[in-house]
């Protein structure tokens, strides 16, 4: 898996996600549960990966939307 958005926004990961997911691209979300550590507070990034394969496809899908890492 390779790292293709890293972000604190939650909105913008569930965007991203279902983004991908329209177009047949698997993404994970790592670093979810962190703000078990945090005290929810937001600070951690949360991080979405996809397969090296659909890495391209993944960056051109954000890319065109507008989205980018904070």
């Amino acid at each position: 898996m390779k790292e293709l958005l890293r972000t604190t926004d939650p909105v913008k990961m569930a965007f991203a996600t279902a983004l991908l997911a329209g177009e047949g691209i698997t993404a994970f979300q790592m670093d979810v549960h962190m703000s078990v550590l945090e005290g929810s507070i937001g600070i951690l990034p949360r991080r979405l990966m996809v397969h090296p394969r659909d890495m391209f496809m993944a960056q051109a899908i954000l890319a065109d939307n507008e989205i980018g890492s904070d």
